[in-house]
């Protein structure tokens, strides 16, 4: 089949673009406001964007219920940093837990019954029970074309200069493996996946 996302002509009862593109890590963030008050908000649309310097990015799209942006974007950009927390198989129902749209105000991980812990660097503290947690410094956001109007569109960018690692995740030759946590990532519709198991392939050169 063939079909053209802005015409809406695939045919099927769900648009399958992200569906195709998979599996999509998660970026389980955590920020907070000039109040100093926490927000956790999962993100499946994110990724690691380079690194010399380091850097992700998470796509803030469209806005909450009530009409308002979403808080991730504004703490990001008014106070100048976030973390990107891994979310893994043990933590799903919390991650789950976190995406839900609460008020301003709100702490999504006392929700979630998470524990929060001070970041070394950033003000927004990262999830204690996270194996990992990059501390991220604010760096521009990215406004993109939208396909509704009034419903933004951007990336939110940060330069990750603090990076925590359980140790549990290191092996005895210094390398990460990271199938000791069993990250989970999104697929299409309400599926998800894990990571349990890795192969190696050696570039040719």
């Amino acid at each position: 089949m063939f079909y053209e996302p802005r015409l809406n002509n695939s045919g099927m009862a769900i648009d399958p673009v992200k569906s195709l593109v998979v599996p999509r890590p998660i970026g389980w963030i955590s920020s907070v406001d000039l109040q100093g008050r926490v927000n956790v908000a999962p993100f499946s649309f994110f990724n690691l964007v380079a690194d010399d310097p380091p850097m992700v990015m998470f796509a803030a799209n469209g806005r909450k219920s009530n009409g308002e942006i979403k808080d991730s974007k504004l703490n990001a950009e008014t106070v100048g940093a976030f973390v990107a927390n891994l979310a893994t198989w043990d933590l799903k129902d919390q991650m789950n837990a976190t995406a839900s749209q609460l008020g301003a105000g709100i702490n999504e991980a006392e929700v979630a019954g998470l524990e929060l812990v001070p970041s070394n660097i950033v003000a927004p503290p990262r999830i204690a029970a996270s194996p990992v947690a990059l501390e991220c410094r604010y760096l521009q956001t990215v406004d993109l074309p939208t396909g509704t109007p009034d419903q933004p569109n951007c990336l939110v960018i940060g330069e990750v200069i603090g990076i925590h690692i359980d140790e549990k995740l290191i092996t005895e030759d210094g390398r990460v493996d990271i199938t000791r946590v069993k990250p989970i990532a999104r697929m299409g519709y309400s599926l998800y996946t894990v990571v349990t198991e890795t192969f190696r392939m050696v570039r040719p050169k």
